[in-house]
């Protein structure tokens, strides 16, 4: 579904009602504001419409490319919302998960942190990026909550061993293994980077998607014309998986 974002009021699914523990995966790695981040404003219009359905506990959950904290991120980008607990993935406790893919594209198991696990719902919300000619939408802002110390290569820094087996593929098993139930799309405008994820141009855009993970980042890269090339795969490997 597409929203014009000065209209946007989140409506949580029935599932939510249902859910004793929902997880919110922002995107957060920077201590700079929207729309290199999440904003705090849709995150607290998203836990305002749990909170209108259901007493269930409410996670954020994030990581930062270097491996710091990410407390004081959440500081700085006033992620201090009433009964919600923000969580580092480098604090949790990491279980080895299978991907479900007969054939996996690049990666058989992924660390993760277990918390993803133990919750009923899972949200990811993020910012509408578009970084070096390539749409970086809800399912590619999934890849921080791999622990960057499991995947960061000789650095240590960032996912650069998963870079090096090409990201989109690696995104594409990481969709499948970790079955996020919604995805949000915050596009009120367009964050355009060539290098440097924390600088680029910014455009105007005024929309809110939101839906199945999947079908959300689709439907934007179709109205905004967007490059995204880990869909392609998903189509793919959806095709293998459902058979």
């Amino acid at each position: 579904m597409i929203f014009e974002a000065s209209e946007f009021v989140f409506k949580a699914p029935l599932a939510v009602s249902k859910a004793r523990r929902v997880l919110i995966k922002p995107c957060a790695c920077y201590p700079l504001s929207y729309p290199v981040t999440t904003s705090r404003d849709i995150l607290s219009a998203v836990i305002e419409g749990i909170r209108q359905v259901s007493d269930a506990d409410i996670l954020l959950l994030e990581s930062t490319p270097s491996g710091s904290p990410v407390s004081p991120i959440y500081q700085a980008l006033g992620y201090n919302f009433p009964r919600v607990l923000t969580l580092d993935v480098n604090d949790c406790v990491w279980m080895e998960v299978d991907n479900p893919l007969p054939k996996p594209l690049t990666i058989a198991t992924f660390w993760v942190p277990n918390v993803i696990l133990s919750s009923d719902y899972l949200i990811t919300v993020a910012p509408l990026k578009v970084l070096q000619g390539r749409g970086s939408l809800s399912i590619m802002n999934l890849l921080t909550v791999l622990p960057s110390s499991k995947y960061g290569g000789k650095t240590g820094r960032g996912w650069e061993d998963l870079y090096k087996l090409g990201i989109d593929k690696v995104v594409t098993d990481l969709y499948f293994t970790l079955p996020f139930d919604l995805g949000i799309i915050e596009a009120r405008q367009k964050f355009v980077s060539r290098d440097d994820p924390t600088r680029g141009e910014v455009e105007e855009c005024g929309k809110v998607f939101i839906g199945e993970p999947y079908q959300v980042d689709c439907e934007a890269s179709e109205t905004l014309g967007l490059k995204t090339g880990y869909l392609d795969l998903i189509k793919e490997a959806r095709i293998g998986f459902e058979n």
